[in-house]
């Protein structure tokens, strides 16, 4: 049984009240995990614009900062 068929089956005898709950747990998922693919191809494309802001003599100290 595929994890989707496992969702289905676990929700099924739940009242429409909590399946809505679920449900907007799963759509939350969902739009989350979007955001950061998004987010990820953003940073991407700017790479090769700023390379030559972030990779430059002056900005060494930045080197060691953690980022996202």
């Amino acid at each position: 049984m595929s994890i989707a068929e496992q969702i289905y089956e676990s929700a099924k005898p739940l009242p429409d009240s909590l399946a809505l709950e679920v449900l907007h747990f799963i759509e939350y998922l969902r739009l989350k995990n979007t955001d950061r693919a998004e987010l990820s191809d953003l940073t991407r494309a700017q790479e090769t614009v700023m390379n030559h802001v972030w990779n430059n003599p002056e900005d060494e100290v930045w080197n060691d900062v953690e980022t996202l």
